[in-house]
């Protein structure tokens, strides 16, 4: 066992099961809020969608679940994981999980300990599982206010995710000051983005480890 920053032991996360010969059996899930679920893409593609599609290989039979619930935050998605996920990884030679949990946190009042203690043990029971895990920041706002606190609580997801070795994109620093995510979510009445937003978020995780993590 270790401990991390808040005292909290937890079990490094270990390398995912991957199948060594022969076409690998993946079941891929997503968990988290609105923006996981794409909500305000026109083509209901979400970044999720964008990167699944993105991802292949001749070896690779990927089997993807998008379970993003809008308004969820991280204590919801630490108590619904155990419940939706384990029917879509049913049968699977290879179990994966995604996370991106965050802006309702912030907004709905969870404290930053809180959040973090439900991502560590989101990340740390699917470890204990062997289920690899890959987690992506939330994006940034309109809101200063919303964003110094988001700024924080996504320091605190890198850290979470350092001192357990599971990849981790920060969308976070890379849109704050973009153009054209500022100019996306200044047209949406819910400040969620629009098609080329979501397709940033996209080109931030499939440049940023996610090949890697699948072994691909």
């Amino acid at each position: 066992m270790s401990v991390d920053a808040t005292g909290t032991e937890f079990t490094p996360s270990a390398e995912a099961l991957v199948v060594q010969e022969g076409r690998r059996d993946v079941g891929l899930v997503a968990l988290g809020g609105s923006h996981v679920a794409g909500y305000g893409d026109p083509k209901g593609q979400g970044w999720f969608g964008r990167v699944v599609g993105r991802t292949s290989h001749p070896d690779l039979d990927l089997t993807a679940y998008n379970l993003g619930v809008r308004g969820d935050t991280s204590a919801e998605v630490l108590t619904r994981w155990e419940k939706e996920c384990p029917s879509r990884w049913a049968g699977r030679t290879e179990k994966r999980l995604v996370v991106s949990v965050g802006t309702n946190d912030v907004t709905g009042g969870i404290t930053l300990a809180r959040h973090r203690l439900n991502l560590a043990n989101l990340l740390d029971e699917s470890t204990s599982r062997g289920i690899g895990t890959f987690v992506v920041s939330p994006p940034p706002t309109l809101d200063a206010q919303v964003n110094d606190r988001l700024e924080v609580l996504v320091d605190a997801q890198a850290d979470v995710c350092a001192r357990r070795s599971v990849p981790f994109v920060d969308c976070f620093r890379p849109l704050a000051a973009h153009d054209q995510w500022r100019s996306e979510l200044a047209a949406s009445s819910a400040e969620h983005p629009g098609q080329a937003g979501y397709g940033l978020i996209a080109w931030l995780v499939l440049h940023n480890g996610w090949a890697a993590w699948l072994h691909i």
